[in-house]
């Protein structure tokens, strides 16, 4: 059923006729997802978590399927006397209905029965994700009460065959443990200023799917025993996470015109044969690929933009050695200053990432939907994307 129902956005493109005959043929081009033999794989990696399925007729055909996950995320503010800084809330994701039994009801009771398992285990919010074209998804979570809630944009740059120029000397690249990056995390993010930062944070940034945690400081260091919690940091720096999806799960692009798969075809052999005129091109799209996802991104000072594009590269070439990959993705709030720093293709990008979000426990106060944001930073878990 996953192989027939499509994810993320959808473009669609026109032909036009000869010029006498004003015949307009329409293609849309469609992301597929395979999750690789393992339904639970986008929910597996957080403690709470369960998949339901729709089965019709007296034959019990699986019509749909939605899978939930709950963990404890920040408000992004000061926690008060009755309103802490961590409030738990359910994730909805992967609701699938087959195109044959739709209109059926089926995906609202899903949605129902997944907000009753989520609120048994203390979820007072759920919210769900999509993108501002799936009209579909988004009129069904407002009959369900959903309001839309953040907008945060998905930033995509494909990978090449090539490995890009490292940084100049000018900027340092430091991998941290994971004990050490969690450190410095709750130091530049703290709950009060980021909204649904994970309260178990060090876990994911020691998980055996994230690549690494990385900073970029402006200059050279000249101490080997150099520690960003031992030293003050400097007046610039930049820090991202990197996240291996392509061992959850895999996309493919269906419907694109002959004319563009030939296009990206020929551009690819080209910058695999002359890796040194550094053409941008793209892996193939039309197979199933995989992706990395970085997340955590943040920046400060003069050079900070400089210094996260240096780490972006860095993520880059690490994926030119992963044959399954084929772009890096980024998921940042619509104001944040990071986004105007990380490269990516517009093409491939889509500015409105849709979360609606629904208050599931009726005797909360809390009005987190109601009121505006009150900061810029929104964390996107790795986790949910």
């Amino acid at each position: 059923m996953e192989s027939r129902c499509e994810v993320g956005p959808s473009t669609t493109t026109t032909a036009g006729g000869d010029g006498k005959r004003k015949s307009k043929k329409k293609r849309t081009t469609t992301l597929y997802v395979d999750l690789l033999g393992d339904p639970m794989s986008r929910v597996r990696q957080t403690p709470e978590h369960v998949m339901l399925v729709a089965e019709y007729g007296e034959k019990k055909e699986m019509v749909g399927v939605i899978r939930a996950c709950v963990k404890m995320v920040s408000r992004g503010r000061e926690p008060t006397s009755h309103l802490p800084a961590y409030v738990k809330v359910a994730y909805i994701l992967g609701l699938r209905v087959s195109p044959t039994h739709r209109r059926l009801g089926i995906g609202t009771r899903l949605v129902e029965q997944v907000e009753a398992w989520s609120l048994e285990r203390g979820a007072e919010y759920a919210y769900m994700a999509t993108d501002g074209s799936n009209a579909a998804s988004l009129n069904l979570f407002s009959r369900l009460s959903y309001a839309r809630f953040r907008s945060p944009a998905v930033l995509v740059h494909p990978v090449h065959a090539h490995h890009l120029s490292p940084p100049s000397s000018a900027a340092t690249l430091l991998r941290l443990p994971p004990s050490l990056a969690a450190a410095l995390y709750a130091r530049l993010l703290p709950p009060s200023s980021t909204e649904f930062l994970p309260s178990d944070l060090p876990s994911l940034l020691s998980h055996r799917l994230t690549l690494g945690s990385f900073l970029a400081l402006p200059s050279p260091i000249s101490s080997p025993s150099f520690s960003p919690l031992s030293h003050p940091l400097p007046e610039s720096f930049a820090l991202l996470s990197l996240w291996d999806c392509t061992r959850v799960f895999r996309l493919r692009v269906a419907g694109a015109p002959a004319t563009a798969r030939a296009a990206l075809a020929l551009l690819r052999a080209l910058d695999e044969r002359a890796p040194w005129m550094r053409l941008p091109s793209v892996r193939d799209v039309f197979r199933p690929f995989g992706v990395y996802f970085m997340y955590g991104l943040r920046m400060a000072g003069p050079d900070g933009p400089r210094l996260l594009r240096s780490l972006c590269r860095l993520a880059r070439n690490l994926a030119v050695t992963d044959e399954a990959c084929a772009a890096v993705v980024a998921e940042v709030g619509p104001h944040d200053p990071v986004r105007a720093a990380v490269p990516h293709w517009r093409r491939f990008s889509w500015d409105e990432d849709v979360w609606c979000m629904k208050r599931i426990k009726v005797d909360n106060d809390d009005d987190w939907i109601a009121s505006p944001p009150s900061t810029d930073t929104i964390f996107v878990d790795p986790r949910e994307f």
